[in-house]
């Protein structure tokens, strides 16, 4: 931790010289590349500085992901901002991520604009518009967020120098001029190169981008960091730029992934399976979003989490979740042309808990239909049938944080949540609801409890619209009781997930501290040139 005297030191030079107003200051966390770190190291500058007393926000001026949360407000922004605002201990705003593209399933995206959809493009549109309406959002939001914070940390996204679209990228150094901030480079070291990838980078640069480059950061590195104090030697000195530090590789974190690409991480591997322990299989969906719901079964002591990429792979399985999908019908088509259909049947026969979320959650009645084709060409496809529900994608996205009480076999317990699709769905005979919630923040708090869901009457088959289901800890424990019972294992309490969050953040923030030359960073930040 910094001592008070630095602090105090620190906190006299926001001021400013000479008595000035309090000036917010931006750190930028850019990286060499896609899945370097960037998210996790900017997640841990969000903790610290918030740990050594200032305010602090995120901001990432463009996203593109389909793991998503919603803000207090209603509004959609990447689920990273969202987890690095829980690391800054305030609620998420639609400000901390003003450009959010989630791809759907025909080389398109649809555009949310801070917090809102207003439209979907194909990927060459995208590119080859100017961008002004975007650009405007993404200066308004980080006005919005300058005036209330002291210090705003920027995460980038991809490589700030890829030459074909540098040109109209506004995520990474147009937002750094604009924000006149102390830019951090995040380079990979286990995936090899990191020497011609940070000087690489940094050539690329124009003069004016490259002067904000204050500091190098080292990610991944395996083993002791003494042995790399020559490479550190060598950067520094070709490139004139220090190196703030090497961060150790860190596995199995537990906090929330931006995107699929971390889907062949160590985290989602799983533990090896042991004898006695619930195999909970995952179908990886090709257009999966949100699969950050399925975080907690992995942190299940005795539970063996996995994504499937093949039927067989649910032969043993105890769990079978379908996660969310951007694109319902494409993968419900997927699901009945590769043999999934059959196999998740199969596995509900044998006495398997099924739990679907969101689109996985539509997959499980008798028909979806999209008469807009709002996310595919195709007209509608037959459910799974586990339900007798029909759900219709419509234009309008609903997007609400819920709370409220379950219902059906875990009534009682409390549940909360967050909301995020398009399309309604409509039962057709008598179904028990999984729950009775409202919105969060409802004006006045005067709205009545709406059924959400499904559940069967033994608690095993689950359908259901809410994103962090599984975060409930009472709930998640005891639908997995119910499995425990069935297999004689002996039945768990519910652990404090949030407690375990907020210890997570902590050891990442002290793991960065240990690794970083916090001097350095700090008189690079606050201290000027």
């Amino acid at each position: 931790m910094i001592d008070l005297s630095l602090c105090g030191w620190l906190r006299a030079g926001l001021a400013g010289r000479g008595g000035e107003e309090q000036m917010t200051r931006s750190i930028m966390v850019v990286g060499t590349a896609s899945n370097v770190g960037k998210s996790i190291v900017a997640t841990a500058l969000c903790r610290i500085l918030t740990q050594d007393g200032y305010r602090v926000a995120p901001f990432k001026a463009q996203n593109m992901s389909l793991n998503s949360a919603v803000t207090p407000s209603g509004r959609e922004i990447g689920r990273a901002q969202a987890v690095q605002a829980e690391a800054c201990g305030i609620l998420p705003s639609e400000h901390m991520n003003p450009v959010l593209l989630k791809p759907t399933g025909d080389m398109k995206s649809q555009v949310v604009l801070q917090g809102r959809p207003v439209g979907t493009r194909s990927a060459k549109d995208y590119f080859y518009d100017e961008k002004n309406e975007l650009w405007q959002a993404v200066t308004e939001s980080y006005r919005y967020l300058a005036e209330r914070y002291e210090v705003v940390v920027i995460e980038g996204a991809g490589s700030p120098v890829e030459m074909n679209l540098k040109a109209r990228d506004i995520a990474n150094m147009k937002t750094a001029c604009m924000a006149d901030a102390c830019v951090i480079l995040v380079a990979d070291i286990d995936r090899g190169g990191v020497f011609a990838s940070v000087v690489g980078t940094l050539q690329l640069l124009a003069p004016k981008e490259r002067a904000l480059v204050k500091g190098i950061v080292v990610n991944k590195f395996r083993g002791d960091p003494s042995l790399f104090e020559a490479g550190r030697t060598w950067l520094e000195s070709y490139t004139g730029t220090p190196v703030l530090g090497v961060l150790p590789y860190l596995q199995n974190l537990g906090i929330d992934e931006e995107d699929s690409v971390s889907l062949s991480s160590e985290r989602y591997h799983g533990k090896p399976r042991i004898e006695g322990s619930i195999a909970a299989a995952v179908v990886r969906l090709p257009h999966i979003a949100n699969f950050t719901d399925i975080d907690p079964l992995f942190l299940e002591p005795d539970v063996h989490a996995y994504f499937c990429d093949q039927p067989d792979d649910l032969a043993d399985a105890d769990v079978v979740v379908l996660p969310g999908t951007k694109s319902t019908l494409l993968d419900l088509d997927w699901l009945h042309k590769n043999g999934w259909s059959e196999a998740v049947l199969r596995a509900v026969e044998r006495g398997s808990c099924l739990l679907g979320i969101c689109g996985g959650f539509q997959m499980l009645g008798t028909r979806v239909v999209d008469p807009l084709h709002l996310e595919s060409e195709l007209d509608s496809g037959a459910g799974l049938g586990v339900f007798d529900a029909t759900t219709t994608i419509q234009a309008d996205k609903y997007t609400k944080l819920v709370q409220g009480n379950f219902a059906g076999a875990f009534e009682g317990i409390p549940v909360e949540g967050y909301e995020i699709h398009m399309g309604t769905t409509q039962f057709h005979s008598q179904q028990t609801p999984l729950a009775f919630t409202r919105p969060v923040y409802d004006s006045g708090n005067v709205a009545s409890p709406v059924e959400e869901g499904c559940v069967s009457a033994d608690g095993k088959v689950i359908g259901t619209y809410l994103h962090g289901v599984l975060h409930n800890d009472a709930f998640r424990v005891a639908w997995l009781n119910v499995l425990r019972r069935e297999k004689g294992l002996p039945l768990q309490t519910a652990q404090d997930s949030r407690a375990r969050q907020a210890e997570t953040f902590d050891r990442l923030a002290t793991t960065v501290r240990t690794h970083l030359r916090m001097d350095q960073l700090y008189n690079v930040v606050f201290g000027g040139d």
